[in-house]
């Protein structure tokens, strides 16, 4: 059989930094980087495309440390895991639970060195996860991997990120259900009435202030006897994931219970307010046993702001009860729709 021969070409410069193969035709970016020459294919044949890819090129190792430029995966993890020690509790469960994901499925193991990473590796490693997860949850993977090499990329151990193109997805809007008012002061009197449960009247107070504030489990958490200002009608609330501070008046269907908290010596300076932060297991034991929907936590934020709306009370003034500095688009845009039912409702009242 004949041997076939294959001619080699050579590498020609033909500008500063810049040479092209003879054989293929391609172009190669060489250049000094750390006392050793580089040399990078630029893969094109194009040599106007080669001039604007050499210069990418340098200035991606410009932006590296050497020392830094061998660091590995699972140090870069480790330093990941120390950034989000400043965000809240569940943001921070949230991040943890990506992380241990992330250390159990990357199937390159832990050991290469953070510049070997590519965006083929990362892109299949998202496409396993995004099988089993709903969109806002995947949306989350995104926001880990991109913070991950973000964090790279400010130790100076990569030059451009293999995580920035990633984007989340569009998340659909759920029908999430919303008690009415009956509904959630019916839950508060059933959640009382549990004798046999030591927290039942914790859980009680706690259910009835978000509802009847329009705050979160967050906002209450934070909140100490100073922050109620009985004199000025109004409370002072923090919430740590936005580091915001905003105050609410004490309503109306808030003040009985709010005196009541005075009477029974639950406001104290330097005292948390509710000696439990969560009523979750209180509030899904509640709507099984009155046969309700499951109505979480942020059920009874949104039970308010229909109370609020339904009267007439302003987008922006709710929004700002709510902390949001948006002037009302949010709460507009979510909740538009109520006022247009309500509008409606008015309308046939106007009998001829």
């Amino acid at each position: 059989m004949q041997q076939q021969h294959y001619k080699l070409g050579r590498h020609v410069r033909v500008a500063d930094h810049l040479y092209r193969y003879s054989a293929t035709k391609k172009y190669y970016a060489v250049f000094k980087c750390n006392g050793k020459t580089k040399w990078v294919p630029l893969n094109t044949t194009d040599r106007e495309l080669a001039g604007r890819k050499l210069k990418e090129e340098i200035a991606k190792y410009k932006k590296t440390d050497p020392k830094a430029s061998t660091m590995t995966l699972e140090a870069l993890l480790t330093l990941y895991e120390q950034s989000i020690h400043g965000l809240a509790e569940h943001t921070q469960e949230t991040r943890k639970s990506i992380l241990a994901a992330f250390k159990k499925t990357w199937t390159h193991g832990l050991d290469m060195q953070v510049r070997a990473v590519t965006k083929g590796q990362i892109r299949i490693w998202l496409s396993e996860q995004q099988a089993r997860l709903k969109n806002s949850s995947y949306n989350e993977y995104i926001r880990f991997v991109r913070h991950l090499f973000a964090i790279a990329l400010d130790h100076k151990v990569i030059g451009d990120s293999p995580a920035a193109d990633f984007k989340q997805v569009k998340v659909d809007n759920p029908i999430r259900p919303t008690p009415t008012w009956e509904q959630f002061l019916a839950i508060v009197e059933d959640i009382r009435k549990q004798k046999f449960n030591a927290d039942a009247t914790d859980s009680a107070d706690l259910v009835e202030f978000m509802g009847r504030a329009g705050v979160g489990t967050a906002e209450c958490a934070n909140m100490l006897g100073e922050h109620v200002d009985l004199a000025g009608d109004r409370i002072t609330l923090y919430r740590k994931k936005t580091d915001f501070g905003y105050a609410i008046p004490i309503f109306p269907q808030l003040k009985p219970l709010i005196d009541r908290f005075k009477a029974e010596g639950k406001i104290n300076v330097g005292q948390p307010v509710f000696r439990t932060r969560d009523s979750k297991k209180a509030l899904n034991a509640a709507c099984k046993r009155l046969k309700f929907p499951h109505f979480s936590s942020r059920a009874l934020r949104r039970c308010f702001i229909t109370r609020a709306i339904e009267p007439g009370v302003d987008f922006k003034t709710i929004s700002a009860w709510q902390g949001h500095q948006d002037g009302g688009v949010l709460i507009a845009k979510t909740y538009s729709h109520l006022r247009n039912e309500h509008s409606d409702n008015m309308a046939k009242k106007l009998v001829a």
